[in-house]
């Protein structure tokens, strides 16, 4: 006996239902509560005034808030296309099983298993212009003095990027798996045609896990467009906003009762992040070698 097609339909909506109510709960209500309220002058507590579109002009007429959409943009790239490159390279490494690629494996995966607050108390630590190691090894090697990293707004966002693109073990994780799923026929024959390891590579590997890479990319720039954390525990947003992102302004608003003008912030961030992946996506294309081939 066949089934008349759609007989599972109300069990598909029965199943369906609790993640469906959780997502409206937990996303479309407040993201319709953040729209409404950014067109309001509101302190968090008390009456709301509705102001139209006037906290979305006070942003765009804010220097430091610019200031912040640029970081925000700096940050995504870099997370993107410093972060992603740099786990690909210990990727392929790894995948080619040297002496050791397990442990390896284990010491670039275990900062994502550290706190934040305290990786950013350590790197702050490092940073210090008197006593810290940095400072210390560069005196060393006659390449300069005490040079106050984090309090000077030529070095204080590099400063804090580079510390973060250097941990790249989750992303390493997810490109060494994508990797050991190409069948390892195709490099047996490519060793049978006379390629290099490094030819192999290039045209074996990275094509075949063009996906994952994309999908990776993606990630890491949505991470880097809502970055928060670490630079306001190192810096605050300073100097002089220098290393503000959104996260930041927004929190900054809310600290000082100006509830509309962050939920305008917090829309904005959306609309960028939203704008930055749908681009980026575009850019690097959506087939996948990988999921064709098991097809």
């Amino acid at each position: 006996m066949t089934k008349k097609k759609g007989a599972n339909h109300p069990w598909i909506i029965v199943y369906m239902l609790p993640l469906a109510v959780f997502f409206t709960a937990f996303f479309i209500f407040p993201l319709v509560f953040n729209v409404s309220t950014s067109m309001m002058k509101w302190k968090g507590g008390g009456e709301m005034t509705w102001n139209n579109f006037a906290n979305y002009g006070k942003l765009f007429q804010d220097d430091t808030f610019l200031l912040s959409m640029k970081n925000n943009v700096i940050w995504a790239l870099s997370q993107g296309f410093i972060q992603i490159p740099l786990a690909t390279i210990v990727a392929l490494i790894l995948a080619r099983n040297p002496r050791g690629w397990k442990l390896m494996r284990t010491i670039y995966f275990l900062p994502n298993v550290i706190s934040t607050v305290a990786i950013a108390k350590v790197w702050t630590a490092l940073y210090n212009p008197q006593f810290g190691v940095i400072n210390g090894i560069l005196k060393s090697l006659g390449l300069g003095g005490a040079r106050n990293w984090l309090g000077d707004m030529s070095t204080a966002l590099p400063a804090i990027i580079l510390m973060t693109v250097i941990y790249i073990g989750y992303f390493m994780i997810i490109i060494l798996a994508s990797i050991m799923n190409i069948p390892k026929e195709l490099y047996e024959a490519a060793e049978i045609d006379g390629a290099t390891k490094m030819q192999q590579e290039f045209r074996i590997t990275i094509p075949m896990i063009r996906g994952t890479l994309a999908t990776a990319i993606t990630l890491a720039m949505a991470y880097g467009m809502r970055h928060f954390e670490t630079t306001y525990l190192m810096t605050g947003g300073g100097p002089a906003y220098s290393t503000s992102t959104m996260g930041i302004a927004l929190y900054l608003k809310m600290d000082a009762l100006r509830y509309g003008e962050a939920s305008a912030a917090g829309i904005i961030l959306i609309l960028l992040g939203t704008l930055v992946i749908v681009a980026i996506r575009r850019a690097l294309g959506k087939s996948d070698p990988m999921t064709e081939a098991a097809q």
